[in-house]
């Protein structure tokens, strides 16, 4: 049987060594642009979840110890990747709720109900992928306690056949998807899912966990309030107070009991839960009160207190930068709608702001916000009904994540451009129906094109297209056009094929290492090449990583 404690270390082993191996790992995504993608994604994911676990102590049980890997996933989760991974040790959670100790079987049925949970998440699941990796080693882990029958299974025995069977699974992803094959990888989530597995392997046999990399960056995706920059005008309550309440069977009170007692003594109250944890956060001149209350729910964690005047005071004085989450102070719904827009470079930002956007989470590409980074931004909007916009479509599943989370209607639309977003934002009326709004937003998304210009990261062959490290990649409507040399030349023919007979407006969004000269020289040459009937506007977006982005309507 494994314990508690052991599990739990298992888990941390895990993480420490997909860290080490992120960077090997992202490098096997076969579409070559510059992004920190599904390595990177799953090691931040799986690190706060180890974060969690390194607060329980040795005598928990692994059903606490599962839980609270769960919970810091569902919150931490980054990219699809990392959704899925964490919708993986979900299932495995669920298996051993409620076990002071697991067996093989119970393992097995976790690694079963987790795979339903990813393959159930995923609009259109794609064999040849993670998914398929977790499937095929869950019946195996599965057919291994069945053949074993009443005998007693060795615990170690049975792992090391889980990674063998992961293993397999995993050589065999290029015969599924041929885009593996041709590039001659294997699929990096399944690869990742492989490693974190070897990892827990070094605890469940030899009780050693694998250490972290000193060069491991990742941040904690725990969510953070600063304080000092939450209010620039007068505060009300001083202490800013948060704390984490683990859920206790005998104790079955409902948290709204404890959103109603919290909002009686002070301001800007969240409580947000799931089957295990109650999270909060008010400001209050009562912090003591707060967390009383707070135990008649169950044990308390994560404990912050801070002063907000003293520490605005003290920023004010060093004239220190707001923190980029600042603006996500959680506040009560009173207007009906409410906007959150995912998205990088101060002028595309700035634009969403312009639509009616109330919070900026900033990522796109390179940089997947969590699931927690998104839910505090909705929390920040003061509506009863917040549509998120996650403008990218590795960022869909870690917004679609904190839709049970909010305590508020949420409504996640399907936007993977920034045009897309926009195009969305312009349909909006406020004086119709959210579900109605969803529909006619939906609707102008399928209306616009979009047209993306980046770089290569690596050399890569993808669909039929020899690519070397450093050349333009041309993207439309999210697919890989074309393989340009020339800045000026890729924008102009991507624009032009964008462009269909009904096409009125163009709008050319210029990044941050396009000089404000070659992006206006450009499209002054890209103008010669349309109809006169079109207009075609440039706007400052100062995005990373895209040098264009392209919006034809």
């Amino acid at each position: 049987m494994i314990k508690g404690s052991i599990f739990r270390d298992a888990l941390i082993s895990g993480a420490n060594n997909i860290s080490t191996y992120k960077q090997q790992i992202d490098q096997l995504n076969v579409f070559p642009v510059p992004d920190g993608d599904t390595g990177t994604n799953m090691s931040t994911t799986l690190g706060a979840a180890a974060r969690e676990l390194a607060k329980l102590s040795d005598d928990c049980t692994v059903s606490e110890a599962a839980s609270a890997a769960s919970s810091a996933l569902l919150r931490g989760a980054r990219g699809n990747s990392g959704v899925i991974l964490s919708l993986i040790f979900r299932g495995i959670s669920k298996g051993l709720k409620g076990c002071d100790e697991a067996s093989a079987k119970d393992i097995a049925n976790g690694l079963m109900m987790g795979t339903e949970a990813a393959y159930k998440a995923v609009m259109k699941p794609t064999e040849g992928t993670i998914l398929t990796v977790i499937r095929k080693t869950a019946k195996k882990a599965l057919a291994y306690c069945e053949n074993a029958g009443e005998n007693e299974i060795d615990l170690v025995a049975f792992w090391e056949y889980v990674c063998k069977a992961s293993k397999d699974a995993l050589a065999k992803t290029p015969e599924i998807l041929p885009v593996l094959k041709k590039a001659g990888v294997v699929d990096a989530g399944g690869k990742g899912l492989t490693v974190i597995f070897d990892g827990m392997t070094s605890v469940f046999k030899d009780g050693v966990i694998v250490p972290s990399p000193d060069s491991d960056t990742a941040s904690s995706s725990e969510a953070s309030f600063n304080a000092a920059a939450e209010f620039d005008g007068e505060i009300t309550f001083t202490y800013c107070t948060e704390f984490i309440v683990q859920r206790e069977k005998d104790k079955n009170q409902e948290p709204l009991a404890l959103r109603a007692y919290l909002e009686s003594i002070g301001d800007s109250v969240v409580v947000v839960d799931d089957e295990s944890i109650i999270k909060v956060h008010v400001h209050t001149n009562n912090p003591g009160n707060a967390l009383q209350e707070g135990l008649k729910f169950g044990s308390l964690t994560n404990m912050k207190i801070e002063n907000m005047r003293e520490q605005h005071q003290n920023q004010k004085a060093a004239e220190a930068p707001k923190d980029a989450k600042a603006d996500y102070v959680p506040v009560d719904p009173e207007i009906e709608f409410g906007f959150v827009s995912v998205c990088a470079g101060d002028g595309i930002a700035q634009l969403f702001t312009d639509l009616g956007a109330d919070k900026i989470v900033s990522g796109g590409q390179t940089m997947n916000p969590s699931t927690d980074d998104i839910l505090n931004a909705i929390q920040a909007v003061p509506a009863k009904t917040v549509f998120v916009l996650p403008n990218n479509k590795n960022i869909i599943m870690a917004a679609e994540q904190a839709v049970p989370l909010a305590d508020r209607e949420v409504r996640v639309l399907h936007t993977r451009t920034i045009p897309q977003g926009l195009s969305a934002m312009l349909a909006f009326d406020f004086d119709i129906d959210a579900s109605q709004n969803q529909i006619n937003m939906m609707k102008a998304i399928d209306n616009v094109g979009s047209g993306q210009i980046t770089f290569a990261a690596r050399d890569s062959d993808y669909e039929g297209h020899k690519i070397k490290k450093g050349e333009l990649l041309v993207m439309e409507n999210g697919k890989l056009s074309f393989v340009e040399k020339e800045l000026d030349v890729a924008l102009i023919k991507l624009t032009r094929s964008l462009v269909k007979s009904t096409s009125s407006f163009v709008t050319i969004i210029y990044g941050e290492d396009v000089s404000d000269s070659d992006a206006e020289a450009t499209v002054e040459a890209l103008k010669q090449k349309l109809s006169s009937d079109i207009d075609v506007s440039l706007i400052k977006g100062n995005q990373p990583v895209y040098y264009y982005i392209v919006s034809v309507e």
